[in-house]
């Protein structure tokens, strides 16, 4: 063989494997688990932050009670959680827990009524009877009463609710029990409660394909699952009084009330809120990260300092969620720099 030619071959294959290790090497993934509620405006911000960064996130939408336990155990770079955690869940981690807010939602009552689409009024005592399971149809006097110009149907109700351990569950419960003090010492607040009636589904998308097959059902999803199921959904009473349907602006309005207890403490509930513009079942969904770092703490941090930018936030309205306030982009950027290995500068 020409000793030029087997130079130039050797040569050739080294600069191909050196290409190739290279490529490898640069080639990072985050590994995360949890919340179902903000998985679709998740799903699109991963795939945009891969495209500028060459950073890919595998995130499995499992839950919150899932992911809570995989960010235990350290199978993930991060948890998501609905559902922020209760002192005695921090105790049992490995070590101390960072919470960040990444974005603000709102829970739809979305129910199955061929016909009526959605709009129909809710008042808390009615939301609670119905999930106690005293409200049984959607005849009932109290429905009527503040839906005068509906011709509400003589069918059962049938109550739909998670079936796994999910923040979603934690912020509907916990809007129950802030407005019903039945429901507070009867149930009470949980990722997971003992539900008095109904039956149930896995997921958001659990729950939304129950209440599709289900007519005269109605149970709590995430609004962008609602709207691009085509659900109705209800307007519900707030606590100034007012009527008021899930929206990007409604569920601003609830955060934009809360934001001084969120500044004292991020773990707030932001149910009920005041404010006439206020939907009432608006919530936070959060990302758990551990202070001490970890392997991918670098890129990991720049991955959520990336989505609290400008651009992201405003973003995730076009999936009918709500960007953060400015005070609350603050509080997470500082306890993101908090983090050892973290790279937001």
């Amino acid at each position: 063989m020409n000793r030029t030619f087997l130079r130039v071959a050797v040569t050739g294959f080294a600069v191909s494997v050196l290409l190739a290790t290279n490529a490898t090497a640069g080639a990072q993934t985050i590994q995360g688990a949890g919340a179902t509620f903000p998985y679709p405006i998740y799903k699109e911000w991963f795939a945009k932050f891969q495209t500028a960064t060459n950073i890919s996130v595998n995130y499995q939408s499992v839950g919150s009670g899932a992911g809570i336990k995989a960010f235990q155990t350290k199978t993930v770079d991060f948890g998501a959680s609905d559902a922020p955690l209760s002192a005695e869940e921090e105790k049992a981690m490995p070590g101390p827990v960072v919470h960040i807010a990444s974005i603000g939602g709102a829970l739809a009552l979305s129910y199955n009524l061929p016909g009526l689409g959605s709009g129909i009024r809710l008042t808390p005592e009615i939301v609670s009877g119905i999930f106690m399971g005293k409200i049984t149809k959607w005849n009932d006097a109290a429905i009527v009463a503040v839906n005068p110009k509906r011709s509400l149907p003589d069918t059962a109700i049938s109550p739909v609710h998670r079936t796994d351990g999910s923040g979603t569950t934690y912020v509907f419960t916990s809007y129950l029990k802030k407005v019903s003090s039945e429901w507070a010492t009867t149930v009470g607040a949980g990722k997971s409660v003992n539900w008095p009636a109904g039956i149930g589904g896995k997921g958001n998308a659990g729950v939304a394909g129950v209440i599709q097959r289900t007519p005269g059902s109605i149970g709590y999803l995430e609004l962008a699952y609602a709207v691009t199921n085509n659900i109705s959904y209800a307007s519900i009473k707030n606590k100034a009084g007012v009527f008021v349907a899930p929206s990007v602006a409604s569920t601003t309005a609830a955060l934009a009330q809360s934001a001084n207890a969120l500044k004292a403490d991020i773990k707030t509930p932001t149910v009920d809120a005041p404010g006439k513009n206020s939907y009432p079942i608006s919530g936070l969904t959060y990302i758990l990260l551990y202070k001490t770092g970890g392997a991918n703490a670098g890129i990991t941090t720049k991955l959520w300092a990336w989505v609290l930018q400008k651009e992201q936030q405003e973003q995730a309205k076009g999936l009918f969620y709500a960007p953060l306030p400015g005070n609350l982009i603050g509080i997470n950027k500082a306890a993101l720099k908090s983090i050892a290995g973290s790279q937001v500068p």
